[in-house]
């Protein structure tokens, strides 16, 4: 959940500065269906009442899904970088049979405690590539208190860079910028 309403107020930052994520929010995205099969693929996987060995299968998979549509719409700028964070999260999940390591410094400090069943992210007594869990975190005074990956890290800056790297001034036309110049012959008073 802490990712997630970090990447929609990266979404959302450039409106501080008086601009808004066009480039972003108008881009006609490659195969956008598959996002919407993965978190339906993810939610049924984590909340559904499936053996666990199904459930990590699931979970691996969701991230097969999201970075082919990441790979397919890479010539976003960003786009690569949350590549690349989901990928770092996808090896550590496959490593670990479907679960994400999490610290228990980092779980400690977050106010996360063992859950029954299957958890996408938790603490294993012998975490394989433990440096690509969750080893930061967000502490349980503040809200949303969780832990979070590098790969979260890099999702999130990615989100930024997208955000942010075609972004047009409020109240600004939608027209490209030669549409406004006067044509060839053409006399405009300045």
């Amino acid at each position: 959940m802490l990712l997630a309403v970090a990447c929609v107020v990266a979404v959302l930052s450039p409106l501080i500065a008086g601009r808004w994520p066009a480039g972003l929010l108008l881009h006609r995205w490659r195969l956008p269906w598959l996002v919407w099969v993965t978190l339906l693929v993810q939610g049924l996987a984590l909340t559904a009442p499936l053996p666990r060995g199904l459930v990590a299968v699931l979970h691996v998979a969701t991230y097969g899904l999201a970075l082919g549509f990441l790979w397919i719409n890479r010539q976003i700028p960003g786009v690569p970088l949350v590549g690349l964070g989901a990928a770092s999260n996808a090896v550590g999940i496959a490593v670990n049979g479907g679960v994400l390591p999490v610290s228990p410094a980092a779980a400690a400090a977050a106010g996360r405690t063992h859950r029954e069943g299957f958890s996408n992210a938790a603490v294993l007594e012998e975490p394989l590539l433990p440096w690509l869990g969750d080893v930061v975190a967000w502490p349980a005074p503040l809200p949303l208190a969780n832990t979070a990956s590098v790969g979260d890290v890099l999702v999130l800056l990615g989100v930024l860079l997208a955000a942010w790297s075609s972004t047009r001034r409020l109240g600004r036309s939608a027209a490209p910028p030669e549409a406004h110049e006067p044509r060839s012959g053409e006399v405009t008073a300045r």
